[in-house]
C-alpha cells in the first residue's frame, strides 16, 4: 500500500527558503479546523483544542488506511492567526489573538467519517474540544511565504519584512489571515531548529 505524504504531493506549499519570499497559489483544501482566541502559550482552550485536532486526525489516517485501503501521513499542524483589527496583530498582545488551528485532510475523507471518527475518540478519552473540530474547506489564492528557522517568539521581524517590504514593494496588498504552518514540532527539537512556514495571501493592486 503506498502511504501517501501531502508535503511531498504539495511541495510549494510545504516548502520554502529561510528568509527568502516567493509567491504561491494555494488552492481549495479541506482541513480539519478548530476555533479558539488567547495566547496559545497559556490558555489552556488552546492545549485542549490541539489535543482534540489530533486525536481525530490519527483516528481518521487509521480508519483511512484499514477501512479504505488509503494510507497517508498526517500532516503538518497549521494555525490562522488574527486580531479583530488586523493593523493592531502583534506579538506583544497574543491574548488579543483569535486563532484557527489546522490539519489538512484527503479529499476522500467526507463528513460522515469525520462523526464516525469522533464518536470513536470520544468513547476512548474525554475530550472537551472534540465537538468544536470541524472539516471544511479554505482557499488563500495568491500567497507570499517564507521559512522562518528558530523560535516561534523570534517570528516578528521576519513577518514585518514581508509586510513593510516585499508586499508593498511589488505591487501587492494584504489580505486573509496571517498563516503559520509548522514543519516540527517545538517537544521535539529545540526552539533553534524549529522550522515554520510564514504564509500571509495577498492581492495585486490595480
Amino acid at each position: 500500500m503506498r502511504k501517501i505524504d501531502f508535503k511531498k504531493e504539495y511541495p510549494d506549499l510545504y516548502k520554502a527558503k529561510k528568509g527568502v519570499f516567493s509567491l504561491v497559489v494555494v488552492p481549495r483544501l479541506q482541513y480539519l479546523q478548530i476555533d479558539g482566541e488567547g495566547d496559545p502559550n497559556s490558555t489552556p482552550a488552546y492545549t485542549a483544542a490541539i489535543e482534540a485536532l489530533y486525536a481525530l486526525a490519527y483516528n481518521l489516517k487509521f480508519f483511512s488506511k484499514k477501512e479504505l485501503g488509503r494510507d497517508y501521513a498526517v500532516p503538518p499542524l497549521e494555525g490562522l492567526w488574527w486580531t479583530e483589527r488586523m493593523e493592531d496583530f502583534s506579538s506583544d498582545k497574543k491574548g488579543d489573538w483569535k486563532w484557527t488551528m489546522m490539519i489538512l485532510q484527503p479529499d476522500w475523507i467526507d463528513s460522515a467519517a469525520i462523526e464516525a471518527q469522533r464518536e470513536k475518540v470520544a468513547a476512548k478519552k474525554a475530550l472537551p474540544a472534540l465537538p468544536g473540530v470541524r472539516l471544511a474547506d479554505y482557499e488563500e489564492g495568491l500567497s507570499v511565504q517564507t521559512l522562518h528557522l528558530g523560535s516561534y517568539a523570534d517570528e516578528a521581524p521576519l513577518i514585518d519584512r514581508m509586510h513593510q517590504e516585499y508586499i508593498p514593494g511589488n505591487g501587492l496588498i494584504p489580505t486573509g489571515k496571517h498563516h503559520e504552518i509548522y514543519l516540527n514540532s517545538p517537544t521535539r527539537v529545540a526552539p533553534e531548529k524549529l522550522c515554520t512556514i510564514l504564509r500571509q495571501p495577498v492581492n495585486e493592486l490595480s
